[in-house]
């Protein structure tokens, strides 16, 4: 018997739309979080060196779009019950394209540092949305690697900022900026027309009336998945942040090779995200995050016990996984809890958004007084890290036995 086209045919425009969804999604987080955050790193010297301002200003700035992030991560959903998910997402995407052209001008510290918080908002708001905007359009079984896809923005975006900033570099500070802003507007133009149709992100009452219940009958689990997130966020900070400095003067291996190692930490964030969704999708979200979360911790310890320039590179690729990897798994953790219920597990999501930046941001500012106060220290660091990821670890470990403890009492006592 042949098949009928015509029946397939409705089955493969929604596919076809599906993955429109996903690249929009995919387009957003690249901008907002993938650029506007990563490709910071690679400018900072280059700021320095054109004295367009001084060191301590550049590590001032760079902090605003941490603290801009978790404002977006608060006030992302309250601006989408207003105009939409879709058109706060647009929003965002032109915010952050501006904030790059702004960006060429080094008007004042106060202006700078005004446009990096913007691109932090948009990076927050996009991140609390972009989930809730694009999932409810795919099937179930794919949800996993279809979020890891549109967090793979987050690897593509810090891969990026390790390529293609030095190129645009050769082309001067000001034009690099610009470039960025370009990359930016093509982007935001690509994925316009690739979003759902745009609707509210859910009236304020039903919203609120999930909140108060969610708050009033929250399981432990959830309240668990908040601490783990917090104590990954913590956990990931160091290599993030103080990896090519690691090994351009730790380990006395000069800038260079500190840049070749910032491109294999890129690496493994392009494949972060599927591949932890694709785990998330086939052993379950609490499997996958247990295995990750043990990988993560022994790839973070051998980074603060060796000094073999291969091994650090291999754990290196493992370690890049991390930042982006994890989002799609805790998301898939936040769906599993809540079946069933879109707009509890929005607002889960978007809390555990929030308590992440809020810990990561806390822990840049914890490690950088560490680290000065340790002498120059990195391996501390990295020390730190890995304890906070066995602890986010352990803790999910013992929350679901005594989960289990409590149910077969209960059952007993039934």
């Amino acid at each position: 018997m042949s098949s009928n086209p015509v029946l397939h045919a409705p089955l493969a425009a929604s596919r076809s739309q599906m993955w429109r969804h996903i690249f929009a999604g995919l387009c957003a987080s690249l901008v907002s979080i993938g650029l506007a955050r990563f490709a910071y790193t690679p400018l900072l010297p280059s700021l320095i060196q054109a004295h367009w301002f001084a060191a301590s200003d550049v590590v001032y700035l760079g902090a605003a779009n941490l603290a801009g992030y978790l404002v977006g991560a608060l006030l992302g959903r309250p601006i989408a019950s207003r105009i939409s998910n879709t058109h706060t997402l647009r929003l965002m995407m032109v915010l952050v394209t501006l904030a790059f052209f702004a960006c060429a001008f080094p008007v004042s510290v106060a202006w700078f540092f005004a446009w990096r918080l913007v691109s932090g908002v948009a990076g927050g708001a996009i991140m609390v949305l972009v989930a809730a905007t694009v999932l409810p359009h795919v099937p179930t079984n794919s949800k996993g690697i279809a979020s890891g896809a549109v967090f793979l923005g987050l690897g593509l975006g810090i891969a990026g900022s390790g390529t293609i900033v030095p190129l645009l570099l050769e082309l001067g500070l000001r034009d690099t900026w610009i470039g960025l802003a370009v990359l930016s507007a093509v982007l935001t133009t690509a994925s316009w027309f690739g979003w759902p149709a745009s609707g509210r992100a859910g009236h304020k009452a039903t919203e609120h009336k999930a909140a108060v219940e969610m708050d009033r009958g929250a399981s432990a689990i959830v309240k668990i998945l908040y601490a783990e997130y917090a104590l990954m966020a913590i956990g990931l900070v160091p290599a993030m942040v103080f990896l090519v400095d690691f090994i351009a003067r730790g380990l006395g291996a000069g800038a260079h090779l500190g840049s070749l190692f910032w491109i294999l930490y890129g690496l493994g964030a392009i494949f972060g995200p599927p591949v932890y969704g694709f785990f998330a999708d086939r052993l379950g979200s609490r499997t996958a995050l247990r295995t990750l979360l043990l990988v993560q911790a022994i790839a973070v310890a051998i980074l603060a016990a060796s000094s073999n320039h291969l091994l650090i590179g291999l754990v290196t690729i493992v370690i890049g996984t991390f930042p982006p990897g994890i989002v799609p798994v805790v998301l898939a953790r936040v769906h599993e809890t809540i079946p069933g219920n879109a707009t509890q597990q929005n607002v889960v999501w978007s809390r555990a958004t929030t308590v992440f930046a809020a810990f990561q941001a806390l822990a840049g500012y914890a490690y950088s007084a560490i680290f000065n106060s340790s002498g120059g220290n990195h391996r501390v660091l990295f020390v730190i890290g890995a304890v906070a990821i066995v602890v986010g670890l352990t803790v999910d470990v013992v929350a679901s036995s005594s989960s289990r403890a409590s149910s077969h009492e209960g059952g007993a006592a039934r």
